[in-house]
């Protein structure tokens, strides 16, 4: 069924809540375009802001965006609409790396609508979570959040998840001799709070959290030995709740499903009542990254480390004004 045509409004409204996905140090690596006569919206990336030492091959960057363009299909449909997205649509042009057709009528019954409340509660937690268990019926249904996006999520045993922590380590050494890669997260990572006359992107003071006691949680520090004013100490949690979100290939339409399976199964976390944070850091170094894998699992390629758990909400991160993102035709 055809839906009525669609004002710039609407499309504003979508790709506000897009704009609100995670992304590699906030960076915000996405352009939208409006074709209005044709109701088809088109997601780009955008390289200016991507992370050539970071991210060389720019897996994180399709994770960003496909986390984006998961919100994206979570307000169409909350607005009525059904988003049938084409990935990868012309292969002239790689940064072209969706476009969603908006025209049709979304199911009433459509479960994705039940998220986008989670959308704007949704933030990284960079703080001490709870011992407490996580129950086995929540547990499930993030795995089936995953499935529904096309890529599996893990909860590894507890002898995997030391070995995942053990490698979070390793890349927090490799990264402290790489000061190509400490530079580029320096730019991003700021140590003063947000405010009006900061970037509308990166990772503020106050998103930051307590620096770690010992080293039993995969909470990157990103502060990277800077001073940041105010900033305490805290312990964490001694046996952190990880999953691993992974895919069969290792392609650039798979880190955009991959990139849809993480912002589904955080947005459905959220509603749960946990809270998360990401780590990227072993995904980061080729030469380790196949060690993350859980060898039990039929999971060929890890392409984001999840701790999940109970704890405070994590601060709000800053965002690009709409305007700056969205091109309307």
């Amino acid at each position: 069924m055809t839906a009525p045509t669609l004002d710039t409004s609407a499309v504003t409204a979508f790709v506000e809540d897009a704009t609100a996905a995670p992304s590699l140090h906030n960076a915000q690596p996405w352009k939208f375009r409006f074709h209005r006569d044709s109701g088809i919206l088109r997601l780009y990336a955008d390289l200016e802001r991507a992370l050539p030492k970071t991210d060389p091959d720019n897996r994180g960057l399709h994770l960003g965006c496909g986390a984006a363009l998961f919100n994206l299909r979570v307000a169409a449909v909350a607005a009525g609409r059904e988003p049938a997205v084409r990935f990868l649509p012309d292969d002239s042009d790689p940064v072209l790396l969706a476009e969603v057709d908006l025209t049709g009528s979304a199911s009433p019954d459509d479960p994705l609508a039940l998220l986008q409340p989670a959308i704007r509660r949704r933030h990284t937690s960079r703080h001490p979570f709870l011992e407490d268990d996580i129950p086995e019926v929540l547990r499930d249904g993030l795995c089936v959040s995953a499935h529904l996006e096309g890529t599996r999520l893990v909860f590894p045993d507890a002898w995997h998840a030391d070995s995942v922590l053990d490698l979070v380590h390793d890349a927090e050494c490799r990264e402290a001799w790489a000061p190509g890669v400490r530079a580029e997260t320096a730019q991003w990572v700021r140590t003063a709070p947000s405010g009006e006359s900061l970037p509308r992107d990166g990772i503020p003071a106050e998103a930051l959290g307590p620096g770690q006691w010992g080293a039993s949680s995969p909470v990157r520090d990103l502060a990277g030995g800077r001073k940041v004013a105010g900033r305490g100490w805290a312990p964490f949690e001694r046996r952190p709740h990880i999953a691993l979100l992974g895919t069969a290939q290792d392609h650039p339409v798979d880190w955009l499903r991959a990139g849809q399976a993480l912002e589904r199964v955080w947005l459905q976390a959220t509603a749960d009542g946990l809270v998360a944070s990401l780590t990227s850091q072993p995904l980061e170094w080729p030469e380790i990254r196949w060690a993350v894998r859980d060898p039990t699992s039929a999971m060929a390629h890890v392409q984001m480390v999840l701790r999940l758990g109970y704890g405070p909400e994590g601060q709000p991160t800053p965002r690009r004004p709409v305007a700056e993102v969205l091109e309307v035709l």
